[in-house]
């Protein structure tokens, strides 16, 4: 359960969040308008008992009994993750590898006594926060002679536990869920101002341990620069660094940790990096004729020194499907915020930037104290919120719909971008998709942007999951062979490693294979993630 409702065991969020009614007609409708002769017949998930889970072939010591679950639903609703093919194949039924149990610890103490007994056994133990992973994360997808496998559920380990308001900072249980951290930090007047498009479902630790990128667009936008100290427990001992705003002492031990997405140690709290409350803000939306002209106009921005809070050039695909605004050459979202003085001067000064490169606004920027959400910024971002559930609504019948994320340099960027889209709709060609790709710039950088894709396409029901791997592949062969990164901040999971190990020096290889050794030796936490085998992807029913 959350504060707002009850966890979806197959699907994103809420069962009370998700689609239904007067949005759900409007979305089928927009999806047959979009794809016409799409057959968007609903298919329900199936009831957990339905699904016919192994037994557990694990029996958990007297001393952590109780901290354990066999539950089905429990189970089943740590089995995958949250991406597409996790939703469809949660739809399907075909949950293969589910965890034999999910344990949930209270205390730190207790996540010790798990990896003891864990690796006395040889249990593979998938450290799980909130469960929105993308990439085959938190799946127990294993490759070897393991015993069985537990899902850690962190959620227990919340709470923000002391404030510093002097430094600015917070130390942090690493399950603590995004709404619950900003609730308890926001009668001191401060902000930890990290929001993915997971926050409502994701903790801080899921956070820390990928990577995370929140929504602004420049700045403080990765987790990496809000940590200040990070606490874990590996199986070979505890390992704390100091409190500190800076330190040349050598390569970070927090750098170690943070996006080894479980496979080093447990995040168990962290002091973080937090910022007063915003005051002052205005944002606009400029529209643009021809699309290199946008990015010419995003790239002046992003190397102006105004640094944006939201800088997202949409496509004119991206513009039409989710702000529900025509534009020829696609919108650029502009925003500024601060807590110290008004920003005026800053958005006036980027709008010149933009009216330089042929850029209109049909309507003038939004200032402190306007209310008006009526623009393409506004329907954006309240589509922004609902895209999880609307994908869901629509992965339920028979539509692929998923994204990919990237980042390149700005003189990379039109080569990237073309062999992107030249793969994806070879790959729905063979396919037999009928589909559009969409795309917008999630964050940016002076020497760079981050390209955010969108498929949209009609699949056929039961073969869905197979033609999204396959335009998965197509497209990431071809961000890799355009210099791009197999992923800006969704992580690697199970699902990015064949491009991963490519993208990745080897002597790094090595030496994350060395500190795997040294912490984890009986190689128990989340194996086949970053390094080690990985069993290949399953999608055939589940075993009984």
């Amino acid at each position: 359960m959350t504060g707002s409702g009850t966890r979806s065991w197959w699907g994103w969020g809420t069962v009370e969040d998700a689609v239904r009614g007067v949005e759900l007609r409007d979305l089928v409708d927009r999806a047959s308008a979009l794809l016409p002769g799409a057959d968007l017949t609903d298919h329900p998930p199936p009831d957990v008992p339905s699904l016919g889970l192994p037994p557990p072939r694990i029996v958990p010591p007297d001393s952590l009994a109780a901290l354990c679950s066999s539950d089905p639903t429990d189970r089943a609703a740590h089995t995958h993750g949250r991406a597409f093919r996790d939703v469809v194949r949660n739809l399907l039924g075909h949950l293969r590898h589910p965890p034999d149990l999910v344990v949930r610890p209270t205390v730190e103490g207790e996540i010790v006594d798990v990896l003891d007994w864990c690796a006395r056994v040889h249990v593979a133990v998938i450290p799980f926060g909130g469960g929105t992973s993308v990439v085959g994360g938190v799946e127990p997808r294993l490759d070897g002679d393991f015993s069985g496998a537990v899902s850690l559920d962190l959620g227990a380990l919340e709470g923000v536990r002391e404030i510093d308001r002097t430094s600015r900072a917070a130390r942090i249980g690493a399950g603590t869920l995004g709404p619950a951290l900003e609730d308890e930090l926001r009668p001191s007047g401060l902000t930890l101002r990290h929001f993915p498009q997971s926050f409502e479902f994701s903790t801080l630790g899921g956070w820390l341990a990928t990577r995370s990128g929140g929504h602004f667009a420049t700045g403080y936008t990765h987790i990496d620069d809000l940590v200040e100290s990070m606490r874990v427990v590996t199986p070979a001992g505890t390992c704390e660094s100091r409190r500190l705003p800076g330190s040349g002492a050598g390569p970070s031990p927090d750098r170690l940790f943070l996006g080894s997405e479980g496979v080093l140690g447990v995040v168990t709290e962290a002091w973080m990096r937090l910022h007063p409350r915003p005051r002052w803000r205005a944002d606009a939306s400029v529209h643009f004729t021809d699309y290199g002209a946008a990015v010419a106009a995003t790239r002046a921005v992003a190397q102006s020194g105004l640094r944006p809070a939201n800088c997202r050039l949409l496509d004119p695909v991206e513009a039409f499907v989710n702000a529900a605004t025509p534009s020829a050459g696609g919108v650029l979202l502009l925003a500024f915020e601060s807590a110290d003085h008004p920003v005026d001067a800053w958005m006036d000064r980027a709008v010149e930037l933009c009216r330089g490169h042929g850029g209109t606004l049909p309507e003038a920027p939004r200032r402190t104290g306007d209310e008006r959400d009526t623009d393409a910024a506004g329907r954006w971002r309240s589509s922004f919120l609902r895209m999880p559930y609307l994908r869901d609504a629509l992965a339920a019948r028979s539509m692929i719909v998923e994204t990919f994320e990237t980042a390149c340099t700005w003189d990379t960027l039109d080569s990237l971008r073309a062999a992107v889209h030249d793969a994806a709709n070879d790959a729905l060609r063979r396919a037999g998709a009928t589909g559009v790709i969409a795309c917008r710039f999630s964050h940016v950088y002076p020497d760079g942007p981050a390209p955010y894709f969108g498929i949209y396409a009609a699949g056929r029901w039961g073969s869905t999951v197979a033609q999204w791997d396959d335009i998965k592949a197509a497209v990431s062969e071809a961000i890799l062979a355009a210099g791009g990164t197999i992923t800006h901040h969704h992580a690697i999971g199970r699902d990015h490693r064949p491009w991963y190990d490519r993208q990745r020096p080897e002597p790094f290889a090595a030496v994350l294979r060395a500190a795997k050794s040294a912490l984890d030796p009986a190689g128990i936490l989340n194996p086949g993630v970053l390094i080690g085998p990985v069993a290949p992807a399953p999608d055939g029913p589940t075993s009984s």
